[in-house]
């Protein structure tokens, strides 16, 4: 094989095609597919990586003129070049089918398109950035142990960014330019990234898995990783445990965790004449109070530092109208602190539909938990929704405390321009904490 007919095999895993695309298309008219040299491919595969054999062969093969190498969507077919396979060696091939299959088991269709909607990536320069990321959070530990890299798979070193992140994560550290000006013919189909393609049958079409197929392969690929974890690489271990125990939607999570903190003992107790207690009848001529529950106080603390961005403040803003429906509509009861450095003003949510977030700077949340606990009334419970770049009160305050915790990149990073070995603490263990997905 040249080196000419080898750039021509594209986007697959992240390949840089070299020739031009439409010859590719007019050498696929005169081939027909070989089936043997791709089952091949995908024995081999199955054979490198076991744990995950019930996938591969879970993949319905469709041949097709009009992808430029190898595709997958998210019903589990495979889109397949008959030029692509005629100009690939079987070794480089079981890469390729564990790198598409690998898309669909961690769900970047569905990734793709959460973030496509939280962060307004629109556009194919968008979603090509999307494959790029989900293919080198696949291809960092994808390859070795029996299984041959494919020439000019992505990985992170190539564009200077750490290992072991998530599709997520890199999308935030790159642009397209010329670091990834090889990459533009990188097209692994709707299964990579969400975004439907002009070959796919979609769900009404032959040969696809409904979802609960889908479903049940990812769990039995999760046991056999799980079964043989010294077998598996990292990313994959990591993987398999969020597929057992996945993680729960984040605003049920933080409506049961604020209900607990506002239904426990002492939140919105106190003593009241207006009905005498029943021990009363036992002290002649004594009236004594009965201790009443009335609905809690809640403080809101907004982290409005420059590291917020608008999405998150909006997700902050939906979660005060939800608080206020947790303590029964009493949005006299509620307040809004915005905090950066500095605590701004308590504004109780009744006063006026739009709440004022005032901030942009750096951040210390212990002002703005003092703030709240020097309110009068004093709040019952403090939900404080920030990044978690902040210090924390050093001492748990004298009420129940939740934290909604925006997500951060997973590597350690500076927050101090003075000090760059700064990181900010985790959230205290005595507050109730719940990762907002914004």
């Amino acid at each position: 094989m040249t080196a000419g007919t080898r750039g021509a095999q594209g986007a697959a895993a992240g390949l840089d095609p070299r020739l031009d695309p439409r010859l590719d298309l007019r050498l696929d008219l005169r081939l027909d597919l070989d089936l043997d040299k791709l089952y091949t491919a995908r024995l081999q595969a199955a054979r490198a990586r076991p744990y995950l054999a019930t996938a591969l062969f879970a993949l319905h093969t469709v041949e097709s003129r009009q992808v430029p190498t190898m595709a997958v969507d998210r019903y589990w077919r495979c889109y397949v070049s008959p030029g692509f396979v005629d100009r690939t060696p079987v070794e480089e091939l079981a890469g390729v089918w564990v790198h598409e299959v690998s898309h669909l088991l961690r769900d970047h269709h569905g990734r793709g398109d959460r973030l496509a909607r939280t962060r307004g990536l629109t556009g194919p320069a968008e979603r090509l950035r999307m494959n790029i990321a989900a293919d080198m959070e696949i291809n960092d530990d994808a390859f070795g142990d029996g299984l041959v890299r494919p020439q000019g798979a992505v990985v992170p070193g190539d564009l200077h960014l750490p290992s072991g992140e998530l599709m997520e994560d890199y999308l935030r550290q790159f642009g397209l330019g010329p670091r990834t000006e090889h990459l533009v013919w990188l097209d692994c189909g709707s299964g990579a990234d969400g975004s439907a393609r002009e070959w796919d049958l979609g769900p009404d079409g032959a040969d696809g898995l409904s979802e609960q197929q889908r479903d049940a392969v990812r769990f039995r690929v999760a046991q056999a990783i799980s079964g043989r974890p010294g077998n598996a690489p990292r990313g994959w271990k990591r993987w398999a445990e969020e597929a057992f125990h996945p993680p729960q939607p984040w605003r049920e999570l933080l409506g049961a965790a604020l209900r607990s903190a506002t239904s426990g003992p002492g939140a919105g107790d106190d003593y009241s004449y207006g009905r005498p207690s029943r021990r009363s009848t036992a002290l002649p001529g004594v009236v004594l109070p009965s201790l009443r529950r009335r609905p809690p106080r809640v403080t809101v603390v907004i982290d409005t530092s420059g590291s917020v961005s608008d999405a998150e403040l909006g997700s902050a803003l939906l979660e005060v109208a939800a608080i206020s429906r947790t303590v029964g509509g009493r949005r006299d009861l509620v307040s809004v602190v915005s905090c950066d450095a500095a605590a701004r003003v308590a504004d109780p949510i009744c006063q006026a539909e739009g709440i004022p977030l005032i901030g942009g700077g750096g951040t210390d949340l212990r002002a703005g938990f003092a703030k709240a606990l020097g309110g009068r009334p004093r709040p019952d419970v403090i939900v404080a929704l920030t990044d978690g770049q902040t210090p924390w009160p050093s001492a748990p305050p004298p009420c129940r405390t939740v934290v909604g915790l925006f997500p951060r990149a997973r590597r350690p990073r500076s927050y101090d321009e003075d000090n760059p070995e700064y990181v900010p603490d985790s959230p205290p263990e005595w507050a109730r904490v719940v990762v907002i997905d914004a």
